[in-house]
């Protein structure tokens, strides 16, 4: 319920100042998807990502306050400061509540033409969660990232490795990743969007997920997206669900 207050108050004050800033530039969603555009926002426009998200494994219960911060510097620079808010999770009949871990992302756009776009990610997970929430250690992650519009779908393609700080004996430390997702418009402001995804680490089973869902806009400064992630295999969650918006801060130039 808490979640639920936070996300339409965040919702009705974009709705609220955006009547007063229609001349401004629009966001740039980089959420729900688990894959990043190559793209970067508006340059100098501080923009805000929150959503809710359930997960569900065999008997086990995970429920977190996801966030991101993401400010460009120009078309080709930016940063991004993400986390969890908030986590509440239950396994083995045993339940933790917290903060998240943070992460930190330098990222890198390439822009080809108004089409096309190369990204480059830098990132590092910093361990504000405690022990039995997160790792309790740094990880370190490049992502490379291929935007493209195809018609009417946008697509973007990213292929990651992740160094992790905390890892099982006989396993590998580097994950590698991968995911694919497609979006387009159905209408004016209705759009909806496709992934497929994963991971996959020596000595750990691979992960594979389809993730679906639809954002509407009812203007170019907010964005409100909901959907359904499927595990498509035993080790991947049975399902996730989600929701979440998108809207700028503040103007900082």
């Amino acid at each position: 319920m808490n979640t639920c207050k936070l996300l339409a108050l965040l919702t009705l004050s974009a709705m609220a100042g955006s009547l007063h800033a229609q001349d401004e530039d629009g966001v740039l969603p980089y959420r729900p998807s688990v894959s990043s555009p190559a793209q970067l926002p508006a340059a100098g426009q501080l923009e805000f990502e929150i959503g809710g998200l359930s997960t569900r494994s065999d008997n086990d219960r995970r429920a977190s306050l996801p966030y991101t911060f993401k400010l460009a510097f120009d078309e080709q620079w930016g940063l991004l400061l993400g986390g969890e808010a908030h986590v509440s999770s239950r396994e083995g009949g045993r339940r933790q509540r917290g903060i998240g871990d943070t992460s930190l992302v330098l990222k890198r756009a390439f822009l080809v033409d108004s089409a096309t776009a190369f990204g480059l990610e830098l990132g590092v997970k910093l361990p504000t969660a405690k022990d039995t929430i997160g790792s309790g250690r740094s990880d370190y992650t490049i992502n490379g990232i291929y935007s493209r519009d195809i018609g009417a779908v946008h697509m973007d393609a990213n292929l990651n490795a992740t160094r992790l700080g905390a890892y099982e004996a006989g396993t590998g430390r580097i994950q590698t990743g991968w995911s694919a997702s497609f979006s387009t418009p159905v209408s004016d402001k209705w759009g909806v969007t496709t992934e497929v995804s994963g991971t996959r680490r020596r000595g750990q089973s691979s992960t594979a997920q389809l993730l679906l869902a639809a954002a509407y806009s009812p203007n170019k400064r907010l964005t409100i997206d909901f959907g359904v992630a499927k595990g498509l295999n035993s080790a991947s969650p049975d399902r996730s669900l989600f929701g979440g918006v998108v809207l700028p801060l503040a103007r900082l130039w």
